[in-house]
């Protein structure tokens, strides 16, 4: 009975000391996680925000690929620094409060140092206000809204042109090189849409052309006719629109069938392949800015293309290079913080700072330099006229601010 006793009590004596062992073990092992420590060293997330499905995805996935394609480039250099990169993407689904819901959880990963994001400024504008608070660096390969960056905040950044630029010169593109006198604008009522459209109105006024129309459309919306009937019945030499490539694809081809044969003008919206397949040959006398300029006009923009295809067996969309360059810009200021820590991993703060301070960054497509507010100092604005159903347009003119 007391052989039975010792025995009982050096059993559970070793159970417990078992049991506390595992513990411990299994504390130590989620402080390596959460710490970020894996087999490759610490680990850096790098997190995308754009529309991966609906009627946005094709130009929402271009950029994460094109964002992929800089990580993926990069996982090396990056390995012998002792970091392991990862490319955490999200499904902003052009939904603002989509957009704030994985901003949310962005902010809360600790190993998550930067953004790449988004396409649309209306989910960009409310998800940036997260990534401040939270001090986390975005960089934004296509948001063109002026209020991303007027807003002061000290981490968002974009690579491209804003809305007070691309309007102005499509509008005197517009009213000099077409000659448009009466101009018909519609918007889709986004931030993106209503804002560039009332940059166009304003910039078209002040070249002498009216404006004889200004009318909102409804994202999703598929039947335009009532609005097409108001364009036929004042007779414009130009219909603009400021909004998304699947309204403005469809707008266009309804418009051709109602018989308005005038030249359509739309924004960077619309620079994508799936306006050429939805509208098909009534695409044809459409004229669009763009903040993304002609990524294979430089050999190295070939050589993005090239590799782009090679890898995801797509063709480049025309933000394909922006995400590419936005991510390549988020990585140099990555390593340029570590570099700074001492080798050791940075804060979001020290990344941030590290962002804004980027200089004569030669990207693929781009050359960036950030200003005070974020705002990319070498942005242009592109002109396109699709003279057939295919994709890229042909660039008509290149403007410098």
């Amino acid at each position: 009975m007391k052989r039975k006793k010792v025995f009982s009590i050096f059993t559970s004596a070793t159970l417990a000391i078992g049991l506390l062992t595992g513990c411990s073990a299994d504390k130590t092992s989620q402080t390596s996680k959460n710490n970020g420590e894996a087999g490759g060293g610490t680990v850096i997330k790098i997190a995308t925000q754009s529309p991966l499905s609906g009627g946005a995805a094709t130009l929402g996935e271009s950029i994460k690929l094109g964002a992929q394609l800089a990580l993926e480039e990069q996982k090396e250099k990056f390995e012998k620094l002792g970091f392991k990169l990862e490319l955490v993407p999200y499904d902003d689904q052009a939904d603002p409060k989509k957009g704030v819901a994985n901003a949310q959880l962005i902010g809360a990963d600790q190993q998550v140092l930067g953004v790449v994001g988004h396409l649309n400024s209306g989910v960009a504008i409310p998800s940036s206000e997260i990534y401040e608070k939270y001090n986390i660096p975005m960089v934004s390969p296509a948001n063109t809204a002026t209020d991303v960056t007027d807003r002061g905040l000290k981490t968002v950044n974009r690579i491209c042109a804003r809305d007070d630029f691309q309007g102005p010169a499509g509008a005197k593109f517009a009213v000099e090189k077409l000659g448009a006198k009466k101009i018909f604008i519609i918007q889709d009522k986004t931030a993106y849409g209503t804002g560039l459209a009332e940059a166009f109105k304003k910039g078209a006024e002040e070249a002498g052309a009216e404006i004889v129309g200004f009318e909102g459309i409804t994202i999703g919306e598929k039947d335009f006719n009532g609005v097409l009937n108001q364009v036929l019945a004042k007779k414009p030499d130009l219909v603009y629109f400021g909004g998304m490539y699947t309204e403005g694809g469809m707008l266009i081809k309804q418009a051709r069938d109602k018989g308005i044969t005038v030249p359509f003008m739309g924004g960077d919206g619309m620079d994508s392949s799936t306006l050429v397949e939805i509208a098909g040959d009534a695409v044809k006398n459409t004229f669009i800015t763009s903040a993304a300029g002609v990524a294979t006009a430089t050999e190295a923009g070939k050589q993005f293309a090239e590799k782009y295809k090679q890898k995801f067996g797509k063709n480049i969309e025309s933000y394909s290079a922006y995400g590419y360059d936005a991510m390549a810009v988020l990585l140099k200021a990555i390593e340029e913080a570590i570099k700074a820590n001492g080798n050791k991993l940075p804060t979001r703060e020290q990344v941030a700072d590290a962002v804004r301070k980027v200089q004569d960054y030669e990207g693929v497509v781009t050359k960036v330099s950030f200003d005070e507010k974020g705002d990319n100092k070498y942005a242009k604005i592109y002109i396109y006229k699709f003279e057939e159903a295919t994709y890229p347009a042909r660039l008509e003119d290149e403007v410098s601010k």
